[in-house]
Order: structure tokens, then C-alpha cells, then sequence
């Protein structure tokens, strides 16, 4: 029942700095011990709050260094469920699933599951943002990581600034948003989804300058933005993504956590 994903929203042009957010390796702006504090901490939030499954977001890099309108930089499904630890022993916990672009084709992006020491180990602003599903959704969202679904709708062309309405690219917000979108109207077909996020969706809107949008992907092949129309990029964020849950009754709780070391 644990199956899930999350990804990368990382900028990475000349007049935005950004960083390398969507691999698997840690960051360690913070210590090991107050990554395993706050990992902890967050398990902590997500069973006081009754969740089997929550989308946790962390940024990357610090705030300041990213755009309006984007707080976080990465997301990733929590799963509570059965997990075997390092003894070989059995318990129960969380389990996070990630989406990540690959280190040899940055291009491409695969699903990973891992740990919330290892999501937590990404953070460099001590705060996460959560959203918690309805009772009803968590089931849906369940049902649909423990099928096929769930790789179906994964689309491995990776872009940071992916338009969540267009089928061409991915990154971890945008697959969340799909898996949550399949869930809702239970349907794993691609197009539908996205005929209905274009209609049902209000996205991030970026405003990023002529010139940056041309060189972006000089610079970071990632940064792919033919499936960007004229004006404002669109993407999907934390922001996003909770007031669209919230506004359609498939969330109860959206809210931000900040690590007890940085209070």
C-alpha cells in the first residue's frame, strides 16, 4: 500500500538562483541529529492529525533565493504503513515517495522511495508545508499508490518549470498533483487528467523575463519551457495544490511546521 512520489521544483536560471533539488543526495544545511529531530517531528504532526497519507513540501534552498509565489522547492507523498527497520525487525511508520531526475540525464526522472531522515536531510529553511487529505481522499490516494496507477502516471521527461496542464513534462509537484487529480475524478487517463486540471486548476504563475526564458536551459538543461504558453510560467506548488484541495473539499488541513531547533 505504500507506493508514491514526489519530485522537484528547482530554479536554475541566471537572474534566479537556484540549486541541484531534485536528486536523492542530502543537503545537510542542518545537522544529522536535527534532520532526524525534525523528521521526527513531522511524523509526529502527521499521526496527531490521524494521516495514512499527507503531501509534505521542503525547500532546497533559502528563501530568499527563490521566486514570488514559491516557498518550497520539493514534495513527496508520507505513507503510514508497515516498515521493516534496520534490524530486520518489523513496525509501523512513514515511508516518503519520491519523484527524482536522474544524475546521469537530469532530463529524466524516476520514482524512489526513501526515508523522512533522507526528505528532511534536503530541507535548508527548517519549515515544511503540509497538506492533509480528507478521509475519503486518503483512501482514493491510497488505493490509487497500491495499483498500476500510480507508474502510469508518472512521466519521465523531467522539466523544473513544468506546465501542470500539458502532458509533455513532469517534476515532483506536478506528479503529485496528477496523483491527486486520478484519485479524485478515478481516472488514470493522462489527457483527461490534464484537460481537467487546465479547467479545474489555478496554477503558480512565475514572471520571468524574455532573455532568462530564452538562455534558461543553457545554463540547466532541465529548464524546459516548450510546454509553457506566452506570458506568466505555469507551475504547480505547495500553494497551489493546497488551495485547489481545499477549495474542492478534498483536503482538510493545509498548514506550515517549523522545526522545534529553529523556534
Amino acid at each position: 500500500m505504500l507506493r508514491l512520489i514526489a519530485c522537484c521544483l528547482v530554479l536554475l536560471i541566471p537572474a534566479i538562483p537556484a540549486g541541484a533539488e531534485s536528486d536523492a543526495r542530502p543537503v545537510d544545511h542542518f545537522t544529522l541529529q536535527e534532520a532526524a529531530d525534525f523528521s521526527k517531528q513531522v511524523e509526529r504532526e502527521l499521526a496527531d492529525q490521524g494521516a495514512y497519507i499527507a503531501l509534505v513540501f521542503r525547500s532546497g534552498r533559502p528563501r530568499e533565493d527563490l521566486p514570488d509565489g514559491v516557498r518550497y522547492t520539493h514534495g513527496a507523498f508520507w505513507v503510514y504503513g508497515p516498515v521493516t527497520e534496520a534490524d530486520g525487525s518489523q513496525g509501523y511508520g512513514y515511508a516518503v515517495y519520491n519523484l527524482y531526475h536522474g544524475q546521469g540525464d537530469p532530463t529524466r526522472s524516476h520514482l524512489v522511495q526513501d526515508w523522512p531522515l533522507d526528505f528532511m536531510r534536503g530541507d535548508a529553511v527548517g519549515q515544511v508545508g503540509i497538506i492533509i487529505p480528507t478521509a475519503e481522499m486518503q483512501i482514493r490516494l491510497l488505493d490509487v499508490l497500491a495499483s498500476d496507477q500510480y507508474d502510469h502516471l508518472h512521466q519521465a521527461d523531467y522539466s523544473l518549470f513544468s506546465n501542470p496542464a500539458d502532458l509533455r513534462y513532469q517534476n515532483s509537484a506536478e506528479f503529485m498533483l496528477d496523483v491527486v487529480a486520478a484519485a479524485a475524478w478515478l481516472t488514470d487517463t493522462r489527457r483527461r487528467i490534464k484537460v481537467n486540471i487546465g479547467a479545474y486548476f489555478a496554477p503558480t504563475l512565475l514572471h520571468i523575463n524574455w532573455w532568462d526564458r530564452l538562455t534558461g536551459q543553457w545554463f540547466d538543461p532541465r529548464l524546459r519551457l516548450d510546454d509553457q504558453r506566452d506570458g506568466p510560467i505555469r507551475i504547480a506548488s505547495f500553494a497551489s495544490i493546497s488551495d485547489f484541495m481545499l477549495t474542492f473539499d478534498l483536503a482538510d488541513e493545509s498548514l506550515e511546521l517549523t522545526a522545534q531547533h529553529r523556534q
